[in-house]
């Protein structure tokens, strides 16, 4: 036998039993491969809806009650279908509610116990993580710690400490810090500081040490490498901690109700106890004033959500 031929049939086997050039590979057996992976998808998919369902059905409820009249609900029940729909009670509620005046009490509290909360607390975290001392940790672990004090334990010691410090009557007509704006935001600003420096603290540790050295080399004071490098870098995490802070300040309830003794002093969320008798409670009007009070933060949910967003993402890939 020649080797020319030697070689061919040695060959033979190889390029029958191989795969031909520029072939595509064999097919999967059904059954196997992205079987698993799709029924994954479908439970991810299926587990997103239900929850989406949870949490949308009270508010779509609420919205279709607040549709309806008090007479339609009373006679047919208020889980029934027929009757008048229609936007009166929105505009009772609006009304009667006194709504205007309560949301502007809101913001005397919301807006200023905000710009406070951030302004202290990036301070705080500037100091915690650009610096280097003996109480670093301790420092941020006791602003931290108010935050596992349960409120209503402080309440009868904050309580009788607001009736003994006076107050011009310009700030409180009650001459006290007990019946005052300032009373509800500084307590707000005292809970809520502690949560915004621990995140602020992190955030600013994945800052570069590099650039605060550049420019205390270049003669930038403290204060100015705070307000002109590190707050600049932060507006995403500070976009994100303000939409939180807004929500979480605006409809609180407890310290509105608790601090504030005159009625029309309080905010928006406590105006609702308005809407209710003694002996007779009109759930139809109160569903659509709850849904006019939380307009508010869905309007600053949606203007910040592209902040709000990239701040929670840029948070979790450097931390």
């Amino acid at each position: 036998m020649s080797a020319a031929s030697a070689s061919a049939s040695a060959s033979a086997p190889a390029s029958a039993t191989g795969p031909a050039a520029g072939s595509r590979p064999a097919a999967s057996p059904p059954g196997s491969g992205p079987a698993p992976l799709r029924a994954t998808r479908i439970a991810l998919h299926v587990f997103l809806i239900g929850t989406c369902v949870v949490w949308l059905a009270p508010l779509l409820y609420a919205f279709y009650t607040a549709l309806r009249p008090y007479a339609d609900t009373q006679s047919r029940g208020y889980v029934s279908v027929g009757g008048h729909y229609g936007f009166g009670n929105f505009s009772t509620a609006w009304s009667q509610a006194q709504l205007p005046h309560y949301f502007l009490n809101s913001v005397y509290i919301t807006v200023p116990g905000l710009v406070l909360t951030l302004l202290l607390s990036s301070m705080v975290a500037f100091v915690v993580a650009r610096y280097s001392f003996k109480l670093n940790i301790a420092l941020l672990t006791l602003f931290t710690a108010g935050n596992l004090l349960p409120q209503q334990a402080i309440i009868t010691p904050l309580f009788k400490m607001y009736q003994m410090i006076p107050l011009p009557d310009w700030m409180a007509a009650s001459g006290k810090m007990d019946d005052s704006f300032l009373g509800v935001i500084l307590i707000h600003v005292a809970f809520q500081t502690g949560f915004c420096a621990f995140v602020l603290s992190n955030y600013m540790r994945t800052i570069p040490g590099e650039l605060t050295e550049a420019a205390l080399v270049d003669g930038a004071s403290a204060w100015r490498q705070y307000r002109q490098i590190i707050m600049p870098l932060c507006r995403p995490v500070l976009a994100a901690l303000a939409t939180l802070e807004f929500t979480w300040i605006y409809n609180d309830f407890f310290w509105a109700t608790v601090l504030m003794q005159t009625g029309s002093n309080r905010p928006i969320t406590a105006a609702l106890n308005n809407l209710t008798g003694e002996f007779f409670v009109n759930n139809n009007l109160i569903s659509a004033a709850a849904l006019i009070v939380a307009v508010p933060t869905l309007v600053v949910f949606f203007a910040l959500q592209k902040q709000f967003v990239s701040g929670l993402t840029l948070g979790s890939s450097k931390g």
